[in-house]
């Protein structure tokens, strides 16, 4: 007499519970053999998806600074060259943030050390010089305490206040470049401080972040090659200001200019 079926499917169903099988999925048994032999249904097709929208294109700006090139090129010192800055009216920020007046440079005109900013900000549109608010008082107290007081030349690489204070575009810089060249040309510091990211890309032409780039010693190059000089990216005193914490960064930063900058120079 063949042995009862309970135990066998007892076993059975204490395997698949221990595999996790806690249900059935159909309560009547079903050939899927035979439904396999019957064509599945024509699925509908999906709407094709609406074309990606290209990107805008960016305005021309080749006029501008051809213009800016040519005023640049006619300033042969610091006072025409800020008087063709004024006359300009190929940079937007002009009409869109500046509230007075150009802000081109403050400091020694014949300075060995020339530090190039982001923009003006409220108060430097205000005063018509770079950097005298918060960040440009935190600034002068750095300098002062380095030994580099009175021998500097402060800039920035638009001359113009943006709208809410914020942030140049590339576009906004490279408009305004060829003055800053010029403004390089003449003054001919030994050596360039660039102070934040916006400066030190667009200077340096490069897109690491600030806290990569800064207390690091790189080779600037004017658009037609014919000016050379070492560039050091440091922190913005606005970040400073923000971060406290940040500031021995500057400040070793800052002594390694004066090193360099202090250096005597060696014979020919």
């Amino acid at each position: 007499m063949p042995a009862p079926a309970e135990p066998a499917i007892e076993s059975l169903l204490a395997f698949w519970a221990d595999a996790g099988v806690d249900a059935m999925l159909l309560d009547q048994p079903f050939d899927r053999i035979e439904a396999g032999k019957v064509a599945p249904p024509v699925r509908a097709t999906a709407p094709a998806s609406a074309p990606v929208r290209a990107a805008s294109p960016q305005p021309d700006i080749s006029a501008a600074v051809a213009e800016a090139q040519a005023r640049a090129a006619a300033a042969t010192d610091l006072e025409s060259l800020v008087a063709a800055i004024a006359a300009f009216e190929g940079c937007p920020l002009r009409f869109e943030g500046a509230a007075t007046q150009a802000v081109v440079y403050r400091g020694d005109p014949k300075a060995p050390l020339m530090v190039i900013g982001e923009a003006p900000g409220a108060d430097e549109d205000a005063a018509g010089q770079p950097f005298v608010g918060r960040s440009g008082k935190l600034l002068d107290r750095m300098f002062a305490a380095a030994g580099l007081e009175g021998r500097v030349l402060i800039s920035n690489t638009v001359f113009w206040r943006p709208p809410g204070n914020r942030t140049p575009t590339p576009l906004e810089q490279a408009v305004c470049a060829p003055f800053l060249e010029r403004l390089i040309a003449l003054v001919a510091p030994r050596m360039l401080l660039l102070v934040g990211a916006p400066s030190t890309k667009a200077m340096l032409k490069r897109d690491e972040g600030i806290l990569s780039l800064r207390g690091r010693w790189f080779e600037w190059r004017s658009a037609d090659g014919a000016l050379e000089l070492p560039a050091l990216p440091t922190l913005h005193p606005a970040f400073l200001l923000r971060q406290p914490g940040a500031k021995k960064r500057a400040w070793s930063d800052l002594l390694t200019l004066t090193e360099r900058l202090d250096r005597p120079e060696r014979p020919l």
